[in-house]
């Protein structure tokens, strides 16, 4: 953080306390910017480069599986900050320092120096950089470069690749860590070592350093907001990686990983691009594998490698070519794990007793024994072996000591053809490892995606080239192309397809609102708060909203799904369910309406939860202390919204009483209770139950 900003933040309380005139709203404001001062602090913490693409990947995707326990010490710190965050507004309550005839020139003086704070603030240079990112960008002088390599692969090997964790090359350095990661040197002497491998932006966490690796592609999320990777139904699909090529040419591509294959979308971008098999914690979980091999993260590196050797050996038997994909865990950041087999592992060091470097020590052994097991087998002579950082160390205790070192990836490749030498790669990244591996297969293959063989030389004009350079105009064209790989470019027709929108070549999960520049140019793809961004949209853009009908209509919905059109022109065109089943082009002429673009509806959660409930007759009944003034829809549903059991058009009564008849013929798992309302629109539900519906009994 900016050493200014310490001296403005004093200044900005001793100006709070000066002045009376507006300290309400002073305090707000300068506890809104500390608490995003230290919300930034934490995610540093997480990342090791602020508020970056990684941030945003990982808030668009699935964060089931994180190793939420590792960080707890950054989450005590963090809950700590956040309460400091509030003492502007304890401030207020205390006796101040009264010169009220100075009180408007303090006030500005104030806001002065929040502005200058902010600015001067990582929050506001994060912004910047995120910005220049998400701009639309022609990557059209770069997608030439783009190689999706075809020919028939001349010497199909067995390959294993071994992913370790944040297991830079820095750590090999004998001045820093004086014996640490001996058998991984030894390794390195007898392997093609590549020096100077960078992560490029878009490479530098684990699934990025994945798809860049094997696609030749940094990794960016598709146009769109949070959330956004868990309604969508491929995982770059557009994008051509080392599985699909090797599945090609035969190969059976299989992946071992510890950690749950759910997180940050792993399995999704395995399943895509030709692994056959994933085995990840769930399966791990199924072989009744001891608690103590498990570590917050999954399971650890002993067990994980030892079971990667037998899959190894299983593979090879069956005679089929294959690539066995294996990543360990026990390094990540920030203090690293010890298995069970490394239990007595020390290592002494300079810098103290530090967990992680006994993590390190334990995997060097354990890493090395792997490859040494299968340089030793009788498979091994026709076995390439690639060991590889997945990227660079993230923020952990060893990060002070790093800071002084030259940071480089880990890139080692073994087999009984390939001379042991060093090679110091010049602009090489991540990017440029799986085209490396295809090379060292076939002379005649050297790129896949934007990457490029390190072998080569000298090396061309490349991505990773861009991505050296101080400017990061060229750098964005590739970003950009990365972007359009998951949709694709024929993004003018949607058609509905099992419940889901085909876009491009991928399947998203309604509601979905795309926005279109004049030139028909798909800008965003919006997938939460979608009839926000509807209504506050370019009056210049067309757009595309697919939802259930009764986002649209005020009349009796039957729980089909509907498309909006709307355009600059005031054309406007609502289709129908089996319209959009059979297909409809966005850029079609549309109808002329008059007066202000509608507003749309969203549907919110009523019921804090799905819940099982049998078949019979019942009645809902909630009370809202807020409401719209207005009807409005409210229904029971599927907590997918397959099924739309009960849907009605709903007036709250003075005492803000909703009553909703409900009758099931069969017993819902999942029945959830929604109200569809504008933006704009709030309902504040104070109670709510589902009532068995009462009887009249039958006169006598």
């Amino acid at each position: 953080m900016h050493w200014i900003i310490w001296l403005y933040l004093p200044a900005l309380f001793l100006l709070l306390l000066l002045s009376p005139r507006l300290a309400r709203l002073k305090a707000g404001l300068l506890s809104l910017l500390l608490l995003l001062l230290s919300t930034w602090w934490l995610i540093d913490r997480l990342s090791g480069d602020g508020i970056n693409s990684a941030t945003l990947y990982h808030l668009r995707s699935d964060m089931e599986g994180a190793g939420v326990g590792d960080f707890s010490g950054y989450i005590v710190a963090y809950i700590a900050l956040a309460l400091l965050s509030l003492t502007p507004l304890l401030l207020v309550r205390v006796h101040r320092f009264r010169l009220p005839r100075h009180g408007w020139a303090l006030s500005a003086a104030f806001a002065a120096l929040l502005v200058g704070a902010t600015l001067h603030s990582p929050l506001y240079g994060d912004a910047q950089r995120l910005y220049q990112q998400m701009q639309p960008v022609d990557y059209s002088a770069v997608a030439p470069e783009y190689v999706i390599p075809a020919q028939p692969l001349a010497r199909p090997k067995n390959i294993v690749w071994i992913y370790g964790e944040s297991l830079e090359r820095t750590y090999l350095d004998e001045a820093a860590f004086p014996g640490l990661m001996p058998n991984l040197k030894r390794l390195a002497g007898e392997a093609l070592d590549f020096r100077d491998i960078a992560s490029a932006d878009g490479s530098g966490w684990t699934i990025a350093g994945l798809v860049s690796s094997m696609c030749g592609v940094p990794l960016t999320t598709a146009q769109g907001d949070e959330n956004s990777m868990g309604r969508m139904g491929r995982f770059l699909p557009e994008a051509f990686c080392l599985g699909d090529y090797l599945k090609q040419q035969g190969y059976d591509n299989h992946y071992m990983g510890g950690a749950n294959g759910q997180f940050a979308a792993k399995a999704d971008f395995l399943a895509t691009h030709g692994f056959d098999e994933v085995r990840d914690l769930a399966w791990f979980k199924q072989q009744r594998i001891a608690d103590k091999h498990f570590s917050n993260w999954g399971i650890h590196d002993d067990v994980l490698l030892d079971r990667a050797f037998d899959r190894f050996m299983e593979l090879s038997r069956a005679g089929q070519p294959f690539m066995l994909t294996t990543l360990t865990m026990d390094t990540h950041h920030p203090a690293g794990h010890l298995p069970v087999a490394c239990k007595g592992t020390r290592y002494r060091s300079q810098y103290g007793n530090i967990g992680l470097l006994n993590a390190l020590k334990c995997t060097d052994r354990l890493i090395s024994k792997l490859v040494d097991r299968i340089r030793a087998s009788e498979y091994g002579q026709d076995t390439l072996v690639v060991v590889a950082s997945d990227h660079l160390a993230m923020p952990n205790d060893l990060s002070d000591v790093l800071a002084n070192l030259h940071r480089e990836n880990l890139l080692l490749f073994l087999g009984a053809d390939i001379a042991p030498r060093q090679v110091v790669a010049s602009a090489g990244t991540t990017l440029d490892s799986g085209a490396t591996l295809l090379q060292l297969l076939d002379p005649a293959i050297d790129a896949i995606g934007f990457g490029r063989s390190l072998l080569a030389a000298p090396r061309a004009a490349s991505a990773s080239v861009a991505a050296l350079k101080d400017d990061a105009s060229d750098y964005a064209r590739y970003r950009a192309f990365a972007r359009s790989l998951w949709l694709g470019e024929k993004t003018r027709m949607l058609r509905l397809d099992d419940d889901q929108v085909l876009v491009g070549v991928q399947k998203v999960q309604p509601p979905v609102l795309l926005e279109y520049d004049a030139q028909w140019a798909l800008q965003s793809v919006y997938l939460e708060n979608t009839s926000r961004r509807f209504d506050e949209a370019d009056p210049g853009h067309r757009l595309a909203y697919v939802d259930r009908c009764t986002a649209f209509e005020d009349g009796l919905a039957d729980g089909d799904w509907c498309a909006l059109l709307v355009d600059s022109d005031q054309g406007m065109r609502l289709y129908r369910d089996a319209q959009l089943r059979r297909g409809i082009a966005v850029d079609a002429p549309l109808e002329p309406f008059h007066g202000p673009r509608p507003s749309v509806r969203q549907s919110r959660m009523i019921s804090r939860q799905a819940q099982h409930t049998g078949p019979g007759r019942y009645v809902l009944e909630l009370y809202a202390s807020q409401r719209p003034a207005r009807a409005f829809w409210v229904e029971a549903v599927s907590s997918q919204r397959k099924v739309v059991v009960a849907q009605q058009w709903v007036q709250a009564d003075s005492d803000g009483r909703i009553i909703l008849p409900l009758g099931l013929d069969e017993e819902i798992d999942d029945l959830e209770i929604r109200a569809w309302l504008s933006h704009a629109e709030k309902l504040a539900v104070d109670s709510y139950a589902l009532l068995p519906a009462i009887r009249s009994r039958p006169r006598s």
